[in-house]
């Protein structure tokens, strides 16, 4: 038996495989980074002003001194603040497609932390349970994803329930500036989501906040199923009563300003890296 730790690391295969897509020129679900250059709010250079672009980045200054129409083109801004929130606690350790959801959830953080760390931003990655756990520091570079990989082992299943008002208000005193926080949860019901939601306002007085869960295809499979017998049309009800309950929350959410990601898992990854990009492109950090 060796006296040594020997750490387990999250596989990046469909982290490398979906980075791929991304960055390809033909990327099929249109996330193309060129939308990086041209949109924003950070100046990067003039060019000369064709037929299409917006006529109010026309430099008139510099055309009149060149005779020529010249446009401004800005690019988004970098170094900002990603932090990406894991609730490990009982909800997210149960199976969904036969892997757990925090699995799913830290690759689908893992792609979107190469997106950001290979545009410029910083990224953080903190794990909670019915207290705070790891929290990293903010890593900043291309070649920090691979400590970030590493820091992701050290996220483990917990059968505890999440402590919301411990762990967000903890996470609140750590950060100085404005971030984007990305946090990876779940609930079942609007009873269940109280401190949460509650926890979540406070988050939002400064920053920016997405709340990105999975849907319950289970749920769903239960409304849709054939009523064949008394048993299953009652678990029809309650499982069309608990979706009622989860959209009601989702609500909530949206109105008080907190960007909502809720979707299947193989589309997960792809939709938080649009939400980031449009982001972005808005300039809303």
């Amino acid at each position: 038996m060796l006296d040594r730790d020997i750490p387990i690391t999250p596989n990046i295969r469909w982290v490398k495989d979906e980075a791929i897509r991304i960055y390809s020129r033909d990327a099929e679900f249109g996330v193309k980074m060129q939308i990086e250059r041209g949109d924003g709010s950070e100046f990067d250079a003039l060019r000369e002003f064709t037929t299409g672009m917006d006529r109010r980045a026309i430099d008139w200054k510099h055309s009149a001194r060149h005779r020529n129409l010249l446009a401004k083109e800005f690019r988004t801004e970098r170094n900002h603040n990603i932090v990406f929130a894991f609730d490990t606690g009982r909800l997210m350790s149960e199976p969904l497609g036969g892997v757990p959801k925090i699995d799913r959830a830290i690759n689908a953080g893992l792609l979107l932390s190469f997106v950001s760390l290979r545009s410029g931003d910083r990224a953080m990655i903190y794990g909670f349970d019915a207290k705070p756990g790891f929290m990293s520091g903010f890593m900043s570079g291309q070649r920090s994803f691979t400590k970030a990989q590493d820091l992701a082992a050290q996220l483990d299943y917990s059968a505890e329930e999440a402590n919301f008002t411990l762990a967000l208000s903890s996470l609140a005193s750590k950060l100085e500036r404005r971030s984007l926080i990305i946090i990876f949860s779940d609930f079942v019901d609007t009873i269940s989501a109280e401190l949460m939601l509650e926890n979540v306002k406070r988050l939002t007085d400064r920053h920016l906040v997405i709340f990105a869960t999975f849907e319950d295809e289970s749920l769903a499979e239960m409304v849709d199923a054939p009523p064949s017998s008394t048993e299953s049309v009652t678990r029809a009800v309650i499982a069309d009563t608990l979706m009622a309950e989860r959209d009601t929350v989702l609500l909530r959410l949206q109105r008080m300003g907190v960007q909502v990601i809720e979707t299947r898992p193989e589309q997960f990854g792809a939709e938080l890296i649009s939400r980031y990009l449009q982001i972005k492109q808005r300039d809303m950090l």
